[in-house]
């Protein structure tokens, strides 16, 4: 997916890039990476948080583990499973796991998994990656069958993925337990966690399970929010791997002695949402409720140049609400939105707001990003205020107050498939700010077997959502790797890293 070296020589710029990295700390088997976000609970079902998948698949496993190279479904906890009918699937479970606390891993641990994220009092907050499940019943002790609300084809990349399965007794006492002291069945186990400092964990040495199949004998994350820390972090030898690194920085790190600079497109979406339910005001007081202000706000943001200067060539301008690569990802003639200013401003005048407007404007990430997209809407007269926060706190806002306009990205949970975006930003939950009838519809109509009529379906809601300028997509991720050259790494489209893979030299 777009992986290259970069080739640029390396001159200095922000901060000093003359001399090399120290040495990895591969004397002590400790692979050190940092990210600008951390989960404000480490639960995998309590954070939607991307840091937040990425560490909890290393200490959790699902029933079944998704290739990312072809997609097919590999042994994991289960052995095997297959459908009974369109609302059942049943799972062969191993026999000889234990969880990192020594507990051992039966059928009721994924009973009581499958029960909890499927009752509502358990507050589930990742509700895109469980809504689809009913519950869970016993046939023996090593054989289940997970039970789904209605039909839902893409049930097996959830219960390969982000489903992850707990231990009964020990989260069944304490569900908050798993925020503190995560016990799972994963290649690592989480020794340390302190939300705002960092979190560490070892090899699991008992894992024999499942592909996951790990070396490297410890990790610890950081959050350092600022890039120039990452970087100066990483040169002085302090951490080994970042992402997300800026074009024009990672350019400079190019041909550095000691590093290695890598790029990849990722499956992540960028968008602007937008209060179309009046949560924050009616029409009297909230702009985001006429069309045409949605259709300027969409006509004055130059996507183009902001995915090539701030992203990278690898980063696509999407003009529907998803990444192509995920079924039913179908552009049928939906509206586009080009830069044009001009039509913009004659937009907003048509629409009222021939002097423009002031709004708060939320965003948790890429801030260069949104403050390219303010310059963009100040041009047509547009003053937004940018509240940059968390993403738990834009989260909590969201669904409790409503935004009234938002950037967002979405990861999908790595899932290829158009529910996975689709299904949490427009089917109806706390995140869906538009709440369309008829969108709502389509997406259950989706929900069959027959891909032909979830292709028409999911074609025909995004051509809505595009149509009615509910909310604008604006480009694909692309993320930049730096890490130390002693480090064998190979990145994902699918937006995880796994370290399980990787390798000292």
């Amino acid at each position: 997916m777009n992986i290259r070296k970069l080739i640029a020589p390396a001159v200095a710029v922000g901060i000093a890039f003359g001399a090399g990295p120290a040495l990895a700390d591969k004397a002590s088997d400790t692979l050190r990476w940092a990210s600008n976000s951390e989960p404000d609970n480490f639960d995998m079902y309590m954070n939607t948080l991307r840091e937040g998948i990425i560490m909890g698949v290393h200490v959790w496993d699902a029933l079944m583990e998704g290739d990312p190279k072809d997609g097919s479904f590999k042994p994991s906890l289960a052995e095997s499973y297959k459908w009974i009918d369109d609302q059942t699937i049943e799972f062969k479970l191993k026999q000889g796991i234990k969880f990192h606390n020594g507990e051992t891993f039966n059928a009721n641990d994924v009973v009581h998994t499958m029960n909890f994220v499927a009752n509502p009092e358990s507050k589930v907050v990742s509700i895109s990656r469980i809504q689809f499940i009913a519950g869970a019943e016993k046939v023996d002790d090593y054989t289940v069958r997970v039970k789904l609300k209605s039909q839902f084809p893409a049930a097996m990349q959830y219960l390969s993925s982000v489903a992850v399965i707990y231990p009964d007794e020990y989260h069944g006492n304490d569900p908050a337990a798993m925020a503190k002291n995560p016990v799972g069945t994963g290649p690592y186990k989480a020794t340390r966690i302190e939300y705002g400092d960092r979190m560490e964990f070892e090899l699991n040495k008992d894992y024999a399970h499942g592909p996951k199949n790990a070396t490297i004998g410890k990790m610890s994350f950081r959050r350092l929010e600022e890039r120039n820390t990452q970087i100066a972090e990483l040169l002085s030898g302090g951490i080994d791997w970042i992402w997300r690194v800026p074009p024009d920085q990672a350019k400079k790190l190019e041909g550095r002695n000691g590093l290695t600079v890598t790029q990849g497109a990722t499956m992540r979406v960028g968008f602007l949402t937008f209060d179309v339910q009046a949560k924050t005001g009616g029409p009297d007081s909230n702009p985001m409720l006429n069309k045409k202000v949605r259709e300027a706000i969409s006509h004055a943001i130059d996507r183009e140049n902001i995915a090539k200067q701030l992203m990278g060539d690898a980063a696509e301008v999407l003009h529907v609400f998803c990444y192509p690569s995920q079924f039913g990802c179908i552009d049928n003639g939906a509206k586009r939105y080009e830069f044009d200013p001009a039509k913009a401003k004659q937009l907003l005048a048509e629409a009222g707001y021939p002097d423009g407007f002031s709004t708060d404007f939320f965003a948790y990430r890429d801030r260069p990003i949104a403050e390219a997209m303010i310059g963009n809407l100040n041009a047509i007269g547009i003053k937004p205020k940018l509240t940059y926060i968390s993403s738990g706190a834009a989260r909590k806002i969201r669904r409790e107050q409503g935004m009234r306009l938002y950037f967002g990205t979405w990861g999908s949970s790595s899932i290829n498939d158009v529910t996975a975006i689709l299904g949490n930003w427009f089917q109806g939950g706390p995140d869906d700010q538009a709440k369309d009838d008829q969108v709502i519809a389509l997406m259950e109509k989706g929900n069959t077997t027959d891909e032909e009529v979830r292709k028409e379906a999911y074609s025909a809601a995004l051509k809505r959502i595009a149509d009615e300028a509910f909310a604008l997509p604006l480009f694909n991720w692309v993320y930049n790797y730096a890490y130390t050259a002693q480090l064998e790494f190979t990145p994902s489209p699918d937006e995880i890293p796994r370290f399980w893979n990787a390798r000292w030299k």
